[in-house]
Order: structure tokens, then sequence, then C-alpha cells
């Protein structure tokens, strides 16, 4: 394996921005290598001529989960693109190490097997999560408890066999936040696991708050452009260790090519955040003074996602927009739209799902990177059933009346 690849986060005296490490990090060995671009290693098995040496490596993994020095033996160990994503993030999480998967219910998966696998198998974990998180947890089908609770009730709901409390801020549909140094206090020994997703490292590290695991849904933010899957957990290098275990163990490996992309969505992850940050505030504030919005949601540390209830039919208001996408997903570079109750939360129990605040009117949307008052227009007539209107040039278009001749179509802190 090249040099960056293993290389540990970075101990330079003084350390780097965020948005400098953003660009930088996992790639400080490319110059040296005489290479301006990260190499993709495609690689399913590499040659050794000196299987005793090689027997003695994949002994060393086996006992301790550590990256092995020189070449991977099989794709399913390591590989080193992969391995460039997981530096790169860990430094802009501020943790030790981390440990990419090929989704992110995968690296959840590895966390709750990793814990399980000691013994503890109780999870206390605050709703709303997101929808497939809850039913990971409340299905039992890794042979996990959880116990739900609210924030306050975290240090009463510990238990000998508690392995994990798990809580996500901005939460994921509502946007409710939580206090993660308060509740890392609450959890005393047990380690806490923040999903970071919707804030990302541009807004949140929960490291620095006392959390021990940190959670991303690469396939957001992380990646940007809705075209590549990946998970990956954030961790201190013990952690890690026991996570590329599982995840030799169980498969759930991210492809090179899938690492490639998302080392290279984290190289514009600042400017991307912070431009589509400052149009959900605007939105935000727009939606909370329009009569037809009953409430609107926005977290205080601010975000690219805005979630908000309607007076009226939220189905007709998916069915009529026209610039934003309606789909799953969201931290694209353009904007989508979806009704929680319907898809990304239908999986989790009627009752807890409105108990936890995802109503039956609420919307989510993630904002993109379009012009702000596109997006407004585009809300604006589909919450009130108007023809949408296309700006082309200088001039406004009824959508479907075609372009005239010549038309050319036109912050933050690290943690709370």
């Amino acid at each position: 394996m090249d040099t960056e690849a293993s290389m540990a986060p970075s101990t330079t005296t003084r350390s780097r921005a965020l948005a400098t490490e953003a660009v930088h990090a996992g790639r400080d060995d490319l110059a040296a290598l005489g290479l301006h671009a990260p190499p993709i290693d495609l690689s399913t098995t590499y040659p050794s001529y000196d299987s005793r040496a090689e027997a003695e490596r994949i002994d060393s993994f086996a006992a301790t989960g550590a990256r092995l020095d020189g070449p991977p033996v099989y794709a399913r160990l390591d590989n080193p693109t992969t391995a460039r994503f997981e530096t790169a993030l860990a430094r802009l999480e501020g943790a030790a190490s981390a440990v990419a998967f090929a989704s992110g219910m995968a690296a959840l998966t590895a966390v709750l097997l990793a814990r399980a696998s000691i013994g503890l198998r109780h999870v206390v974990a605050v709703r709303p999560l997101y929808g497939c998180s809850d039913h990971l947890l409340g299905a039992g089908l890794l042979g996990t408890e959880v116990t739900w609770t609210d924030p306050a009730g975290i240090a009463d709901a510990i238990r000998p066999d508690t392995g994990l409390v798990m809580v996500e801020t901005p939460a994921n549909p509502t946007l409710g936040e939580v206090d993660v140094r308060a509740v890392a206090h609450s959890c005393g020994s047990v380690p806490l696991l923040v999903d970071n997703t919707f804030a990302t490292p541009v807004l949140q590290r929960p490291v620095e708050h006392g959390a021990q695991i940190v959670l991303h849904s690469a396939t957001k933010y992380l990646g940007g452009h809705g075209d590549v899957m990946g998970g990956v957990v954030a961790c201190d290098e013990e952690f890690a260790a026991r996570l590329r275990q599982v995840r030799f163990a169980t498969g759930g490996v991210l492809h090179p090519m899938a690492g490639y992309l998302l080392l290279r969505g984290l190289s514009t992850l600042p400017v991307r955040v912070r431009a589509a940050s400052a149009s959900a505030a605007e939105l935000s504030r727009r939606l909370a003074a329009d009569p037809r919005i009953a409430r609107v949601h926005y977290p205080e540390l601010g975000g690219a996602m805005v979630s908000f209830e309607v007076f009226g039919d939220p189905h007709r208001v998916i069915s009529a927009v026209r610039l934003i996408t309606p789909a799953v997903s969201l931290g694209s570079v353009d904007s989508l739209i979806q009704h929680p109750a319907s898809i990304s939360h239908r999986i989790v129990d009627e009752g807890d799902r409105r108990a936890a605040g995802v109503g039956d009117r609420l919307l989510r949307m993630s904002v993109g990177l379009e012009d702000v008052e596109d997006l407004w227009a585009d809300l604006c007539q589909a919450l009130s059933g108007e023809e949408p209107v296309v700006r082309q040039g200088f001039s406004d278009v009824p959508a479907g009346a075609g372009a005239a001749a010549g038309t050319v179509p036109e912050p933050s802190s690290a943690g709370r």
C-alpha cells in the first residue's frame, strides 16, 4: 500500500483549515509520486511470491485488525484508493481513523456487530433517526435490543450490557438537535455514536464534543453529486481495527471507484455545504412567512436541509414540483424533496413515527446549488398549483411555452 493510504491524521504543528484539509487530505504524497490526481486501484487481488510472509501478515490482521504494511492481499481486506478517502475523512472529523463501507447502513451494521461481538448488544437511541437505522435497531435483525429515550433519559437507560448510545443531530427528517457534549457526558463510559450525515464536518465535528464514533452516509454530502453510494465511520484506531475485521468477514467493502469519487467529493464539501446552507436559510425564512405553511423546521446549526409542514395535501406538492426533484436521498448538487411518512420513514411504526415528530404533512427538502429565486418559484407554484415559470435569459417564460430564438438559459463553526 502506498504511503498516503496508511498515513495517520496530520500531526504537523500548525493545523490546517478545514477548506485546506478538504482539498489536500488523502493526497499529500501525490507530488512525490509524480502525480496530480489520485490513482484508482481496481485490483481485486495482489501478487506475492513469499507465501510464508503473506501468512504472517494475514495472521497479524486477524489478530489486530491493523492495516497491513505493504500491498493488500485481497480487495475485501483493504484498498489503497479507499484508504485515501478514509484518511481524508478522519482528518476532517478530527478522528484518529476512519473505515469505509459499501453504504451507510453497512457502516452502522458493522458498528453494531463490533459491539455485539463482545457481548454488548443493548443500544440506547434517541428518535428520530433515519428510518432504516430505526428499523435495524428495533427489528432485532442483528440480535440487538434497543431502548428508545429522549436525551434527558439516556443515563437512566444505560445497562451493564449497553454497547452504544446513538443520536442523529440534526435529526432526519425533523432537523431536531441535541447537545452532543451534554449527551456524551450522560453516556459515561458507553461510546456515543453521532450520525453526522446532515451536518457534515463543515458544520459540526462531534469528536470535539465527546463522541467516540461518527457515522456518515457518504452517499449524501460527502459524495455530493448523487452518483456514488458509501458509508464511513470515524473513530479511534482501536475501534477502527475491529471494524476492519468485521468488514473483511462480512464483505461490506467500499468499491475503489466509489472511494475515488468520495475523495473527490470531499474537496468541494465546504464550498457546497456553505452555499447550499445559505439558500436553505433563505428558503426557511420565506416558508415561515408563507400562509400555506403550518410549520418550518430549520436547525440553529444551519445546513442545507429544510423540513416543513403544509396545511394542504403534501402529496400534491410532491407531484407538482418541476425544478426540484421528487426523490429520496439528499446532499446532492441539485435539490430534492420527499414525503418522509411515505418513503424514508415508512418502515417505522406509525405511532413511533408520529411520536418522533414525523407527521403526515411533513415534507423534507434537500437544498442544492440552484439559484434560490428559481427554487422559491418552484416551491410557490407547487404549493399553489400554478403553472411553473421557467427563467430563460432575462425573460420569464411559462413552462412549455418554448424559448425565444437566441435566448440563453441562464457557515460556520466546527460544532456546538
